[in-house]
């Protein structure tokens, strides 16, 4: 069950061009849900205004998301900003703008989840699963909670999810702590796929090696854009590599409301998401 990436040509060409003279560029790399936008899915005024400054100033501010394309690229409308490059579903997708204003898929990464699925089936036999494909539709075995960005799927039977060409998987169980699932994933040992868990009884999994921070580093490279200049914003747990990737030789800065174990990720905690931590992030970056 290896990943298997998809590049299509073109996609780093011109990614140089733009930046003004003034300013040495960074790559500003932003999670969205509990960065972004708060949990009631408002992003304030003040982080539009320091996500708009910064883009004017010059440095690359992309989203970097656990998001599907399509709840991903209608956000860029409420920030006001035209980012070259945009990654989705935890880095197993990036996007590329195309000279009309629209993306294309330029790297997609993608795998058999079916035996990922039967194990993790066989140890949380009530939870509910949803499968990603490269495209962005979600097959579900069950509804998701309302609040969750992934309940507007098509309902399948388990069986029909064995067969996608998955980008990603989802996993709830809702009937377990937070603590007891966290052992319950690790008992399970799965491997060959990248998987996160979130603060409730949520399992993200990804490709074997595929990360935000596998998918920024490839954004980073093509946009010949140093690792000394890389600042990243995230409060998950699907953002302890991409904080780690930053905080190598850039900024990883980590949201106040975020767990002690993505906090540990990261070289610099701002504000919380309610307190527009993200604004005042952005606002110290070079003008």
């Amino acid at each position: 069950m290896s990943a298997q990436g998809r590049f299509v040509d073109g996609a780093a060409q011109g990614a140089g061009a733009g930046a003004p003279a003034r300013t040495k560029r960074w790559l500003v790399a932003l999670d969205i849900d509990g960065t972004t936008m708060r949990e009631d899915g408002v992003v304030t005024e003040a982080v539009v205004a320091a996500v708009r400054a910064a883009e004017a100033a010059g440095h690359e501010v992309m989203l970097s998301t656990g998001r599907s394309e399509g709840m991903t690229v209608p956000l860029l409308e409420t920030l006001g900003i035209e980012p070259k490059y945009l990654v989705c579903a935890n880095g197993a997708l990036t996007l590329a703008r195309r000279p009309d204003g629209s993306y294309e898929r330029v790297h997609v990464e993608h795998f058999d989840p079916s035996d990922v699925l039967q194990t993790i089936r066989g140890a949380l036999e009530n939870a509910a699963f949803g499968v990603e494909d490269e495209t962005g539709h979600f097959r579900l075995s069950e509804n998701f909670p309302a609040d969750t960005m992934t309940n507007a799927g098509e309902l399948v039977p388990f069986e029909q999810l064995l067969t996608v060409e998955a980008t990603r998987v989802v996993v709830i169980s809702p009937e377990h702590g937070l603590e007891e699932f966290l052992q319950i994933v690790e008992d399970m040992g799965l491997h060959k796929v990248s998987y996160t868990v979130g603060w409730t009884a949520w399992l993200d999994i990804a490709p074997e090696g595929v990360t935000k921070a596998t998918a920024m580093e490839r954004v980073r490279e093509w946009l010949d854009i140093p690792r000394s200049r890389v600042f990243a914003a995230g409060d998950g747990r699907n953002d302890i590599d991409m904080l780690r990737w930053a905080s190598t030789s850039g900024r990883g800065v980590v949201m106040g409301q975020a767990p002690d174990d993505v906090v540990d990720a990261g070289n610099e905690l701002t504000g919380g998401v309610s307190d527009d931590g993200l604004a005042a992030a952005l606002d110290s970056l070079p003008r």
